[in-house]
């Protein structure tokens, strides 16, 4: 069993050192505010020393894949292990409902089990002969230090999908999670790599706040790659400063999903399909389906049968294993969507399913007949909010799926695969699922968003690009002649 109070401290070169900032924070339970532990953050010192060991210590992991290989196999043993205590936690410390919690940590056991298909990936591959007796070569090589950060909503997998490929490529991590999810999003993690025997230094865990650390995960000299998952204005920060220090980033931001109903589709399977998408961990996720763009044939029978499940679905406590609709993660973002529902109201749209707040649950809230440039449209609503738009053709389906600044995840439904293949390649999203909902990630698919979305992409082969560097390397075997 896992004690909040045993896991909340740093873990800095092998050792669990608490914060030394004058500063503490709270874990809450999202769900009745029950405190689970307060502890001391860790000071901007302690981060920096963080990074310099991060910097020693990484060369001597990179030249010793058989020891990547054993620690990732103790490393999975742990989360296969454990899971279910992992799911508990999840519970308390994120609102997170069984279901939620069993995929997650089922994605995060995927994401270890492929990372030992690219363990050995660094070395060097031979390319073709251009010049007589010039034998070239092309060398995967580690970056050195990366800085990993993480959101609340799914604290372990989207942490763990850039931990494990960049310890794994040879480098070493200074990672910190959102503080809310302190354990689930980084103690419990480097619990499991300091039980696998991870050296001291390449893996580090900080628990902490950004008004104490400022920019230094960016700017800090020993760092070569930003991997952040969070919100989009922050996104836009982290690439401003990183940009003007030419280092590199991988940004998973902000997302609004469209999920659009064909005039050809099983509107049953679609219902299904959207319920699942929208209202998994109380809508928030950035891949969670934002808008149901459904033709004007299907609208009244689409609306009739998502409103009639919508409302079946259990709420309360996340503990219990029949919950659906768990709690918000804190009171600003239960306000912040009780906002946008006020604000949607004020513009006069139209109310198919009014929602309530229980406590710290928002209950299923449904618009329709909104109009695609409209606020609510157009907002990430990151809540069991759903807006449904109506169309009148495949045409103007996709028009309306297009219609924002934002570009990660998508999804079609239609009798008509061919078509449906084709109408997704048209999406300006960096994926589109025909015939599904929109939150997927599988580990040898290329995961990632364009436009506000951010850039890079998880997933095998893509994430080895994303953490390593490339060097070309030749050997002339006969003398070569030159012109002067």
């Amino acid at each position: 069993m896992f004690d909040f109070k045993d896991l909340t401290k740093n873990y800095i070169n092998g050792e669990w050192i608490s914060g030394k900032s004058d500063k503490q924070s709270t874990l809450t339970n999202p769900y009745d505010d029950s405190a689970l532990s307060t502890f001391p953050i860790a000071s901007k010192e302690q981060v920096q020393h963080a990074y310099e060991v991060a910097n020693k210590s990484y060369v001597a992991w990179a030249n010793d894949a058989a020891k990547r290989r054993k620690v990732l196999e103790k490393v999975l043993v742990f989360f296969t292990d454990n899971e279910e205590e992992i799911v508990r936690i999840l519970a308390q410390e994120s609102g997170s409902t069984y279901i939620k919690g069993k995929v997650e940590v089922g994605l995060t056991i995927a994401c270890i089990q492929e990372a030992f298909n690219y363990v050995d990936s660094l070395g060097g591959r031979e390319l073709p002969e251009v010049l007589p007796g010039k034998i070239n070569k092309a060398y995967r090589k580690p970056l050195g230090v990366i800085s990993s950060i993480s959101p609340f909503n799914f604290p372990l997998f989207l942490s763990m999908r850039t931990i494990v490929p960049a310890l794994m490529l040879g480098n070493s991590v200074v990672h910190k999670g959102d503080i809310q999810t302190a354990l689930t999003g980084g103690t419990i993690i480097a619990k499991a790599f300091d039980e696998a025997g991870i050296p001291a230094g390449v893996f580090n865990v900080i628990l902490t706040m950004p008004y104490e650390i400022g920019d230094l995960m960016i700017e800090h000299p020993s760092v070569r790659l930003i991997s952040f998952t969070g919100s989009t204005p922050v996104g836009y920060h982290i690439g401003k400063v990183a940009g003007g220090l030419l280092k590199r980033v991988a940004l998973e931001l902000g997302g609004n999903a469209p999920f659009v109903v064909l005039k050809d589709a099983d509107v049953d399977q679609a219902v299904k399909a959207a319920i699942f998408g929208k209202f998994l961990h109380q809508g928030q996720i950035c891949m969670m389906i934002n808008r149901i763009i459904v033709h004007d044939s299907l609208y009244d029978e689409f609306v009739g049968k998502f409103i009639a499940h919508a409302k079946k679905l259990p709420i309360g406590d996340p503990r219990d294993k029949s919950v659906v609709i768990g709690p918000l993660i804190n009171h600003t973002q239960l306000e912040k969507a009780l906002g946008f529902i006020e604000e949607a109201k004020k513009d006069g749209i139209e109310v198919l399913l009014e929602g309530e707040r229980v406590g710290n649950i928002l209950t299923p809230t449904i618009f329709g007949n909104v109009s695609p440039d409209s606020t609510l449209a157009q907002t990430e609503l990151f809540s069991p909010i759903a807006s449904i738009i109506k169309v009148f053709s495949d045409e103007e389906a996709i028009e309306a799926a297009n219609n924002t600044k934002f570009g990660l995840s998508s999804a079609i439904f239609t009798s008509d695969l061919a078509k449906g293949e084709e109408l997704a390649a048209g999406l300006e999203f960096g994926m589109t699922h025909v015939n599904d909902q929109t939150v997927n990630a599988i580990e040898s698919s290329p995961f990632g968003g364009v436009k506000n979305s951010g850039m890079g992409r998880f997933g095998n082969p893509w994430v080895v690009e994303e953490f390593t560097e490339t060097k070309w390397v030749s050997v002339q075997t006969i003398d070569r002649e030159f012109p002067f």
